[in-house]
């Protein structure tokens, strides 16, 4: 592989900013890289006042897709070669965002299905830890249909303690209350009989490891980061 890659990549961030500089510092620490010049040109548009996802996708708010297509039309501009966004509800908008740019759009609900696919070829059933906009979008039940898996998300009160654990780390609580609170809305979903967890919130990362669960748990956030990684021929450490 190339060590010294000339791509360069725009993310389309803020959402949440903390999220945002965890992708950052995992594509750092997972590029192999002896020196500076083997690390990747990320363009970061850190961009916090995106209106929120879960909102638009309920009907309760305004869309984010103007904001998401001028951010994408920004980097293109700034000379990304390709787009990645680690949110994965905004991923409702990819639209918009594919539209308003000639470059590739690298979808983190896409290179997570394909990297459980890969992992797991025999999984019958996927619970997915999402939020509602997510959820309600049908981004990840969409995504594993054709291959005939399950998909499991969080109901009726696992779903409103989920939200509100969500803005907990948003607001920049990573307490033990929180891990034990996704911890048990994960455990719920294997109950119900999922196979395996899927991080389908980048908020989730920041509290949640695969050490937390008795089965595996695919961070969509990583997943990204690897194939952001891997998209601009370079290698992971």
């Amino acid at each position: 592989m190339n060590q010294r890659s000339q791509v360069t990549v725009g993310v389309l961030g803020g959402m949440g900013p903390e999220a945002t500089l965890s992708f950052f510092d995992k594509v750092l620490r997972t590029t192999a890289s002896p020196d500076d010049q083997g690390h990747l040109h990320l363009l970061i548009d850190n961009n916090p006042h995106v209106p929120d996802r879960n909102s638009a996708v309920a009907g309760r708010g305004p869309s984010p897709a103007p904001a998401l297509a001028e951010m994408a039309h920004r980097l293109e501009v700034a000379g990304a070669d390709y787009l990645v966004m680690p949110c994965n509800a905004a991923h409702a908008f990819r639209d918009a965002i594919e539209q308003a740019v000639s470059i590739p759009f690298l979808s983190i609900i896409d290179e997570t299905r394909e990297a459980v696919l890969r992992a797991f070829p025999q999984l019958g059933c996927v619970g997915v830890l999402a939020s509602t906009g997510c959820i309600d979008a049908n981004l990840y039940q969409d995504a594993f249909a054709a291959d005939n898996i399950t998909v499991l998300v969080p109901e009726g009160e696992d779903r409103v303690c989920f939200m509100d654990l969500v803005y907990r780390v948003k607001s920049g609580d990573k307490s033990d209350a929180v891990r034990a609170g996704m911890r048990a809305i994960a455990e719920a979903l294997i109950d119900r009989g999922a196979e395996l967890i899927v991080a389908g919130c980048t908020e989730v990362p920041l509290v949640l490891s695969g050490t937390d669960l008795p089965l595996p748990l695919v961070d969509s956030s990583d997943v990204l980061v690897q194939s952001t990684i891997r998209r601009a021929g370079l290698e992971s450490g």
